[in-house]
């Protein structure tokens, strides 16, 4: 079996983190566009057949794009353990209230058109956009609160000890990556209902992208310099033994300032996620409601790519940086599951990333063209 595992234990580690990098932006910009939709539904839609086009534009391919958070999580379960014992543990409210958020969006879309009452369809759309505010805030709350460290550490037996709270979580700067995350998502929402979504929804969602796609810009450059100057970073400080057995307890970290930014000196083609995050922004301010729709679908796809490759490079190669014991902090190079897990789980991923792909791609051609009122009220039964 060893001849047949070509790659090195340091190499593989490398490469899951890549997949794993690879797996959240997928779900980013795969099921962020409805969830950005879901926010912009009770401003886009004015009246009950507008918010049935917007409605029908996520409908009837959320879950399959949902299959990436679950493809996310599962990657961090198998190739990450103790960052899936950290993280589900330790954020537990937090996911709890995604899960239940997320929840609402298949209950809404089946029961809002069960009871022809306006406060009952009232009710099932604030629903829907609870369903996805809560989870596009809560998700760069997180990643905020990780670029700050978590307060946890490891005893002699490596037993985990989580020190923090629910609303110790709600700091300014988590807040300021929630609005990053929110703003993001909303641009991203607001040009694909600017792509598939009948006038007037058309109109007044690339007005909302634009607004949001300025706003991505503000608060992106404004949380980099708030880690720049404010936000002290990890770095490792004694030998890594790459190709070594996981123990998260065997080396030195010291907190220094500025340390989230090392990576961008060392390797400097990692300014192009940074530029891409305000470059695809801007680019849908340019293009999005002028007859380029599509191509603002591109440009706020690279901006969502971009936006959370700066997280990752900016963390390399931590994981989850500890607060309370630096020394504990999960890093890319112990804190994976064994060689043989990574390998075996890596042939997988390679057969069935690639069908997901196929069987998404062949949805989206199927359910090509836009969402009109007409066809809303001649499929009353057929639509949501």
């Amino acid at each position: 079996m060893a001849q047949i595992m070509f790659l090195d234990y340091e190499t593989l580690r490398v490469i899951w983190w890549l997949l794993l990098g690879v797996l959240l932006i997928g779900f980013a910009i795969m099921d962020g566009f409805d969830l950005g939709a879901a926010v912009l539904l009770p401003f886009v839609g004015r009246t009950d057949t507008e918010k049935r086009i917007v409605i029908n534009t996520i409908g009837p391919v959320w879950e399959g794009n949902q299959v990436w958070l679950v493809l996310g999580g599962g990657a961090i379960f198998a190739a990450w353990p103790p960052l899936y014992a950290l993280s589900f543990s330790g954020f537990y409210i937090a996911m709890f209230l995604v899960l239940a958020a997320l929840i609402l969006r298949p209950v809404g879309f089946k029961f809002r058109g069960k009871v022809k009452s306006p406060t009952w369809r009232r009710v099932w759309d604030t629903g829907l956009f609870i369903g996805g505010f809560v989870p596009s805030l809560v998700f760069g709350v997180a990643v905020g609160n990780v670029l700050l460290g978590v307060p946890f550490s490891f005893d002699a037996d490596l037993r985990l000890t989580y020190e923090g709270t629910f609303f110790a979580l709600l700091n300014p700067f988590a807040l300021l990556c929630g609005l990053v995350s929110l703003s993001m998502l909303v641009m991203h929402g607001g040009v694909y209902l600017a792509v598939k979504a009948d006038q007037p929804v058309e109109q007044r969602a690339a007005a909302a992208a634009r607004g949001a796609a300025v706003a991505t810009i503000v608060l992106f450059v404004l949380a980099g310099v708030c880690i720049w100057v404010l936000v002290d970073g990890y770095v490792i400080t004694s030998e890594v033994a790459g190709a070594g057995p996981s123990n998260p307890v065997g080396k030195e970290v010291a907190v220094q300032a500025g340390a989230w930014l090392h990576n961008y000196g060392a390797m400097p083609w990692t300014f192009i996620a940074p530029a891409l995050g305000i470059l695809g922004a801007v680019g849908v301010i340019l293009t999005v409601g002028k007859g380029g729709s599509l191509l603002a679908f591109v440009t706020s796809s690279l901006s969502v790519f971009g936006v959370v490759s700066t997280a990752g490079l900016s963390l390399f190669p931590f994981l989850m940086p500890s607060s309370l014991e630096p020394g504990h902090s999960l890093t890319v190079w112990d804190a994976s599951s064994s060689h043989m897990t990574l390998f075996l789980m890596l042939l997988a991923t390679a057969i069935f990333i690639p069908l997901i792909i196929l069987y998404t791609s062949w949805v989206f051609w199927v359910l090509r063209g836009k969402v009109t009122a007409r066809y809303v009220e001649d499929n009353r039964e057929a639509t949501y």
